[in-house]
């Protein structure tokens, strides 16, 4: 029997798949072999495209860091691009709920998704802030956001959506706050010396 002309798999047709299977059946339904049958073949053939699981998992998030976009890093100040990002990842984590638990317990891996991060921490060292925050600032605002994203699906949207922006703004001018301080303690340093 001659292979098809055309392939029948790709590994974004793999990614689509797999991202159905969560958001339609949770994350217990992630496997090598539930997507393969989805794409009608044998669990085997999706080796020649992918390595495993993890690989599945890092690609769903590779599809959710896309749709996430990164135009917000080109916004300044700071604060606009940190409530642009925390508004575009909350819209799509609030749209595929299911997949978090499955991120949340692989670590980051993918190129694209480590490009993503390192605009984000551009963004903040241009700001001023000082390196050894970096990462602690992008987790708070992650952190804020997914729980607000889940908290989408057990509650009334419209308070979820008000809890939402009262929170970001609150988050948001705390770190200002901060970020104002390491700035004025960096001057005082500097004047000293």
């Amino acid at each position: 029997m001659a292979r098809p002309s055309t392939r029948l798999i790709t590994r974004e047709r793999i990614m689509s798949t797999a991202l159905r299977l969560v958001d339609e059946h949770g994350p217990d339904a992630l496997s090598m072999s539930r997507v393969a049958a989805e794409l009608g073949v044998k669990g085997p053939s999706l080796y020649n495209h992918i390595s495993g699981k993890s690989e599945l998992v890092e690609g769903l998030r590779e599809l959710l860091t896309a749709q996430i976009g990164t135009g917000h890093a080109e916004l300044r100040p700071w604060t606009l691009a940190a409530a642009r990002w925390a508004h575009a990842y909350r819209t799509v984590f609030a749209a595929h709920p299911r997949v978090v638990p499955l991120l949340t317990a692989e670590p980051i891996g993918s190129a694209a998704t480590l490009e993503a991060y390192e605009r984000a921490y551009a963004v903040l060292r241009q700001a001023g802030w000082p390196e050894a925050e970096v990462p602690a600032v992008v987790r708070a605002i992650e952190y804020f956001v997914v729980g607000s994203a889940l908290d989408l699906i057990t509650r009334d949207p419209e308070q979820a959506e008000l809890g939402f922006e009262i929170g970001l703004t609150s988050l948001i001018r705390g770190l200002e706050e901060r970020l104002s301080t390491h700035l004025a303690a960096g001057r005082a340093v500097a004047s000293e010396q």
